[in-house]
């Protein structure tokens, strides 16, 4: 398996769940995509739509990639692509700490939603490659009561700059959310549910991709 994307987080959640995967980084302009496309349709897209868009052009590159590096790879490359709506509002990486400390004044004791779209390609030598791809989405609940002396803490880590929402719940930010509704690995990243499907619907069964295969 390639994972299309060098997200330490994507990474070690593919890990946790028993897979390894080589990384390759996507050759995509994401603002550019997303440019286009809404210039071309003449309207913006949905949070479902936009991170579906930008997980297909990233898995679709990198599959393209190997297929002309190495025509004999036999196997699967997975896309994806996060962004956090909070009452309509999309929020991307921060990549500022004052950018992620108004965010967090904001988020606390409120709800979002966390969009994530996944593409899966099949690639087989000699056969045309096969895709399937979904969104998954979660939402989060953020604790009311986090005090700005712990939003200063949080920030000045630096965990939240890089991070679709300027939060995460499997590290540091995790103390700080209450409830996380739908598959938790989504809020990760990537949900690994939603993976396992798709992988299924391209003929993959999900525990032959484990880096040590259970016996059939």
């Amino acid at each position: 398996m390639c994972l299309a994307s060098t997200s330490p987080a994507r990474l070690m959640l593919l890990r946790q769940a028993g897979i390894d995967p080589v990384t390759r980084a996507p050759q995509v302009d994401e603002e550019a995509v997303i440019a286009a496309v809404e210039t071309a349709e003449g309207r913006t897209l949905s949070p479902d739509e936009h991170v579906l868009l930008l997980a297909r052009r990233k898995a679709q590159d990198v599959a393209a990639a190997i297929a002309a590096d190495d025509p004999a790879f036999d196997g699967t490359v997975i896309g994806g692509d996060s962004m956090f709506e909070l009452d309509g509002q999309i929020l991307g990486k921060p990549h500022r700490p004052e950018v992620a400390t108004a965010r967090w004044h904001d988020m606390r004791g409120r709800t979002g939603v966390l969009h994530s779209g996944h593409s899966v390609f099949r690639l087989t030598p000699g056969e045309a490659p096969r895709e399937a791809h979904a969104v998954a989405a979660a939402s989060v609940t953020f604790a009311a009561d986090v005090a700005d002396a712990e939003i200063a803490a949080y920030v000045g880590t630096g965990e939240p700059l890089q991070v679709a929402g300027a939060f995460t719940v499997d590290s540091l930010g995790g103390a700080f959310i209450e409830r996380v509704e739908g598959d938790p690995s989504t809020v990760v990243g990537m949900s690994l549910s939603t993976l396992r499907h798709l992988c299924g619907e391209l003929g993959i069964r999900w525990t032959d991709l484990w880096t040590a295969p259970v016996a059939s």
